[in-house]
């Protein structure tokens, strides 16, 4: 996978040179080039914005400069053809998990961004307050894309005409991280590029590690534990000791549909559940 970022502060996105994607990058799992959209501004300030027509507060940022910037990406041609690759911040020790697994699991997640255009075109994704929001499925269905441009706004954001223009050429989808405003888009890139990321197959030694994060089966996940057995006179569940794997998943179910209910309760509107399922819940037969 390739990722193109645009930006006005290439060193915001430096933090993906580390840990997991950082390897990734050393594997050769993912390619990210960071782009600095002032080298494609042509006066000698190296403006990226101007005052909204209609008057208001703030400044919106130019078409004539993420026009230029979004046509040599796709093209590989202008800045972007001599730009270099992120490396990773530090070389990784290839040290075996206990549960590593021989071979690489494709989770086989499908694409669900290629409806009503062509799949071949590359995905820009614009993070925004008014997008819609990201989701762990968007996350499923980008991990399989080739090539994916994140175009990071600032101010007022940007010009609507980059947008509709960049459909000839894009897959778009503007999105949002959640309902609140940001200073810019770097942070939400951060936090999508990492999503996506990690379930590449190849980037985590174990596939099961992401099948059964928080989202990927409508639930959020329960607690963890690990040694020591006590600590600080608090003891790990006496079922995580038993080596009964089925009364071990059960468990987990368990706490999975607790913590939604506690926190999410809206999410298991859409979970099936089984008898034993609802029993947990206190939910009341509807015969």
């Amino acid at each position: 996978m390739r990722l193109d970022i645009v930006t006005i502060f290439p060193e915001y996105v430096q933090p993906l040179r580390h840990a997991l994607v950082g390897k990734a990058i050393e594997q050769g799992i993912v390619e990210i080039c960071v782009h600095d959209l002032r080298d494609w501004a042509t006066d000698v300030h190296k403006t990226v914005d101007d005052s909204p027509y209609g008057g208001g507060p703030g400044m919106v940022m130019k078409p004539t400069v993420w026009g230029a910037a979004l046509d040599d990406i796709r093209l590989k041609t202008g800045p972007v053809a001599s730009a270099e690759a992120l490396q990773t911040a530090a070389m990784h020790v290839n040290k075996p998990r206990h549960d590593e697994k021989n071979g690489i699991d494709d989770p086989g997640y499908s694409d669900q961004t290629c409806v009503g255009g062509d799949e071949e075109l590359p995905l820009l994704l614009i993070p925004t307050p008014a997008g819609k929001p990201f989701e762990q499925r968007d996350a499923q269905s980008w991990s399989r894309e080739k090539h994916i441009v994140f175009a990071c706004g600032r101010y007022e954001g940007i010009d609507q005409r980059v947008i509709d223009d960049a459909r000839k050429h894009y897959r778009v989808r503007e999105v949002s991280i959640g309902d609140y405003v940001l200073i810019g888009g770097e942070v939400a890139v951060l936090v999508i590029a990492e999503a996506v990321i990690r379930l590449i197959p190849g980037v985590l030694g174990n596939t099961l590690s992401h099948q059964d994060d928080s989202f990927s089966h409508g639930l959020l996940e329960g607690p963890s534990y690990t040694k020591p057995r006590v600590w600080r006179d608090l003891e790990v569940p006496e079922v995580l000791l038993s080596g009964n794997h089925a009364k071990i998943d059960r468990w987990r179910r368990d706490q999975a549909l607790l913590r939604t209910q506690a926190v999410r309760p809206e999410l298991l509107a859409h979970v099936e559940l089984s008898e034993a399922d609802r029993e947990v819940l206190g939910y009341e037969d509807s015969d």
